[in-house]
């Protein structure tokens, strides 16, 4: 799995207004360049998304 997978990442919200996934990070104009190309191949902002860690850290 590659580190750009969005489905995975903590900064891919669901929108409810929009009816749909988007990344939460401001990008700069280069990064914003690089993915409008579809060339980011390892985003420098993915962040693990793990809905368990609160519960590990609860028992």
């Amino acid at each position: 799995m590659a580190n750009s997978n969005c489905e995975f990442c903590a900064h891919y919200i669901y929108n409810e207004y929009y009816d749909c996934y988007e990344c939460m990070v401001n990008l700069d104009e280069d990064d914003m360049a690089k993915f409008m190309q579809s060339s980011l191949d390892n985003c420098s902002y993915f962040k693990f998304s793990d809905d368990y860690k609160i519960v590990r850290k609860q028992n």
